[in-house]
């Protein structure tokens, strides 16, 4: 599940389905991705492994296309990956970003979910939700970034690898001592 601080208030007040639907990160190891990577690998690693990237999205996502146009006054603009999701009766947009979070990616998905809404969206359906999946954020960033944001919004990081066992195993040590001495 997501924490608060990663979804704009929109989402927070809104219905709870959203915030269980999505979570705070996501583990793409079986993408087999370099590093570095951009966001163009990243994107063709998802496509081409489909089947995994839903199973690790969660249920009821339907994948409805890569580059999704979108046309605005005369100029197109292009959708990383688009889904409609069952449960939530609604578009589901994901913008990738290989690097980290910036405030700025935030206009760009709000302006797809805007195009969205007016262009495709059916009437009997419910706003379009957008995922901005970043390879890092800086939570306070995230927060600051989300907080007057009136799009249903929510910034997810990735991992292409699990962390290191040895690593593991001395943060849960860490988390365990932390919680005995509270």
């Amino acid at each position: 599940m997501i924490s608060h601080s990663k979804l704009s208030p929109v989402v927070r007040e809104s219905n709870k389905d959203i915030i269980n639907t999505f979570r705070d990160s996501y583990v793409f190891e079986f993408l087999n991705l370099p590093e570095p990577h951009n966001e163009s690998d990243l994107k063709q690693g998802l496509i081409s492994q489909m089947k995994k990237f839903i199973l690790e999205l969660g249920k009821d996502f339907l994948f409805v296309g890569e580059e999704y146009k979108l046309q605005v006054g005369n100029s197109d603009f292009y959708i990383d990956l688009l889904f409609y999701h069952r449960g939530l009766q609604c578009l589901v947009a994901f913008e990738l970003k290989a690097g980290k979070f910036k405030p700025d990616h935030l206009g760009q998905l709000n302006f797809y979910l805007e195009a969205l809404d007016r262009d495709v969206k059916k009437s009997s359906e419910n706003p379009s939700i957008g995922v901005l999946l970043c390879k890092d954020k800086d939570i306070e960033v995230v927060e600051y970034a989300l907080s007057r944001s009136l799009s249903p919004t929510m910034v997810s990081e990735y991992e292409t690898h699990l962390p290191d066992k040895k690593i593991l195993k001395q943060k849960l040590q860490e988390l365990f001592e932390s919680e005995t001495d509270g």
